[in-house]
């Protein structure tokens, strides 16, 4: 069974910096896309940043809005999946999910917009909340 638990999320003023953590479980597979995803109140969930583990250092992808501030990243070993977030802004207010597509590697050649039909599994959520 998979499984993915995020954490990191916290309430921090804007121009503040973040890292979130996702913890992934139940697979084998070597190479997979993960993704981090955020949804506010009242808005469509927003894919953010992908990354297909295929190598130590993966193929990673990001939305237009976070490129320069987000980063993605993992600790292969440890199935662990990083969002780091600098110059953060209101915007960026949101609950922020992990998702997983094991074995798979749909997020390399899918548009960003279409991201949230690549992952089957999803985590719970972690909320950053920013303030100006």
């Amino acid at each position: 069974q998979v499984q993915l638990a995020e954490s990191g999320g916290a309430s921090v003023q804007a121009g503040g910096s973040l890292r979130l953590s996702c913890q992934a479980a139940g697979y084998t597979s070597s190479s997979n896309c993960l993704g981090w995803f955020r949804q506010a109140p009242g808005k469509e969930r927003e894919g953010v940043a992908a990354i297909y583990t295929s190598s130590s250092e993966g193929l990673k992808y990001y939305a237009d809005s976070v490129k320069g501030r987000f980063t993605i990243s993992q600790d292969r070993g440890k199935k662990r999946v990083y969002l780091e977030m600098n110059n953060l802004k209101a915007e960026d207010s949101a609950m922020y999910y992990c998702a997983a597509e094991p074995g798979g590697s749909r997020c390399v050649y899918t548009p960003t917009d279409q991201w949230s039909t690549v992952f089957p599994y999803w985590g719970q959520g972690t909320q950053v909340t920013v303030s100006e």
